[in-house]
């Protein structure tokens, strides 16, 4: 049973969490929400680092119920906190070894060069003093220093909140690349949108200590009886493939079940996978598909789902090919305008897509 199981619930001061999720056991799993959602709260009850009843097992192997309650320090996951916490009186290859040498041999299911491949840290791993590193490479060194201790699950509280723009952007390719190349879960929380879309598959959503929605990435994003359809950058993830390249322009085609789009180069081999975000401020409606425009990305689609947003916005969800979805917020006058209806055939109008991945 390759999944995650799990329930709390935990009584703090003004704060009370009850939360249920099932999630698969492979990939990211984004614990999503507000400040104050009870993300933080809830990774630290899977840890057992705050006692709360409830349950949580692991591919069927209970880690805590009415009777077993596994303790931190035998439960084989690693944790990677906001601030990476670094032993400052240990170089950095110390810091690594740290968890590393305390696993036998037999059980060491990852090694230190792996680690330094896929994080990028051989120019680093000589470094004596980790207190002059970058936030970006120390919180890379504590990712690494997690793995090495060969968790069976990483968990990884907001950790790419301390960093400013600049490192985020610099460790994000490295957290892509672990995305690929782990074979364990991870549980990422975070409260940043275009964090979850560019690395999870599967999403958790949280508000206010409850679980309000838990599902494919794609599927919970397209939802619009959520809070994140309201967000001023709520959109869709589509997973497409590189098809072309077009040298004269400098443009990539992706192919995906429900169409084509045009995007601007990427450096990726012909047939690489991609992960594409189109936001539904990005998208406009046409009854007829025009050929007089600027626009180059127009798919065909129906509409699904039509829901009014305040006084003078609504959010319109389309079908587009059988499986992917876009979403287009546009204003009740454009609706009324244009007679718009749930199951009417209209063409999509793509403004911008901006490539994840």
């Amino acid at each position: 049973m390759s999944e995650i199981r799990a329930h709390f619930a935990l009584q703090l001061d003004g704060f009370e969490l009850d939360a249920s999720f099932i999630a698969p056991a492979v990939g990211v799993t984004a614990l999503f929400g507000p400040s104050g959602s009870g993300k933080t709260t809830l990774l630290r009850c899977i840890a057992g680092l705050e006692r709360a009843t409830g349950m949580l097992s692991m591919n069927g192997e209970v880690w805590q119920d009415d009777t077993i309650f596994v303790p931190t320090h035998k439960r084989p996951l690693g944790f990677v906190f906001q601030e990476a916490s670094l032993f400052p009186h240990l170089s950095v290859r110390v810091n690594l070894e740290y968890g590393y040498k305390r696993i036998p041999p037999a059980s060491r299911r990852v090694q230190l060069d792996q680690v330094v491949e896929w994080l990028g840290l051989s120019r680093l791993i000589e470094r004596g003093d980790p207190a002059k590193l970058s936030g970006g490479e120390r919180q890379r060194v504590a990712i690494g220093r997690a793995l090495l201790t060969s968790p069976r699950i990483l968990l990884m509280d907001e950790p790419l909140s301390a960093l400013d723009t600049t490192s985020k952007q610099e460790i994000l390719p490295y957290l892509e690349r672990l995305h690929r190349e782990l074979e364990i879960p991870v549980l990422y929380v975070s409260h940043a949108l275009d964090e979850v879309a560019r690395l999870a598959d599967h999403l958790v959503l949280l508000q206010q200590g409850r679980v309000i929605a838990s599902g494919a990435l794609g599927e919970t994003l397209a939802r619009l009886d959520l809070p994140t359809a309201h967000f001023d950058d709520a959109g869709v993830v589509i997973e497409a493939a590189v098809a072309q390249q077009d040298e004269t322009y400098h443009l990539t085609r992706l192919d995906f079940a429900g169409g084509s789009l045009w995007v601007g180069k990427v450096k990726q081999p012909l047939g690489s996978r991609v992960r594409a975000r189109v936001l539904a401020r990005d998208v406009s409606i046409a009854l007829r598909q025009s050929h007089g425009t600027s626009i180059t990305n127009i798919l065909a689609a129906r509409i699904v789902e039509i829901r009014d947003e305040g006084s003078d916005k609504v959010m319109v969800r389309m079908t587009v090919g059988e499986s992917y979805v876009l979403m287009s917020r546009i204003t009740r006058r454009s609706r009324d305008l244009l007679g718009l209806t749930v199951g009417m055939e209209v063409f999509a109008q793509v403004k911008s897509v901006a490539l994840m991945s």
